[in-house]
């Protein structure tokens, strides 16, 4: 079964996400809750359709600004639900929102959300952002098999 790095180039949605976003290392919080709610909405689901999505996702999740997620309410959560642009699951929604929160305390209690995941990473801390590390990430994700 070919690897990802073999089938998204030349991909109309696969292929720039491949190229400028696959196994890059991410310190900015906001972008990183968005991978965080693309990755809660693929579960179930491929991620071309997640990619397709994307569009609709940062438009109805106020640009992935966590501040501004973790602040709504039960007008906002409807609005989401009934968004045809992002995936509708109430479990999915929900868990962006509280997600959100969450982040918002970590960014309290440790600066921010990128600080805590380089905290709990699992090649041990510091390590997280060095090139070795990002060699290793790379190499296992080459490795893992995909389907369209």
């Amino acid at each position: 079964m070919p690897n990802y790095c073999e089938v998204a180039p030349g991909h109309p949605f696969h292929g720039p996400y491949h190229d400028l976003e696959y196994g890059f290392p991410v310190v900015d919080d906001n972008v990183l809750f968005e991978r965080l709610v693309l990755e809660i909405n693929q579960a179930g689901l491929s991620w071309l359709t997640i990619l397709k999505k994307r569009e609709g996702f940062f438009a109805a999740f106020d640009g992935f600004d966590i501040h501004r997620v973790a602040k709504y309410g039960d007008a906002e959560r409807e609005r989401l639900l009934s968004d045809a642009a992002i995936i509708r699951n109430k479990l999915k929604v929900n868990a962006a929102i509280e997600n959100a929160r969450t982040i918002c305390e970590l960014q309290k209690e440790f600066g921010s959300f990128s600080t805590w995941l380089e905290e709990h990473h699992p090649i041990g801390k510091g390590a997280s952002g060095s090139n070795y590390s990002r060699k290793l990430f790379c190499l296992r994700a080459v490795k893992l098999p995909v389907s369209f």
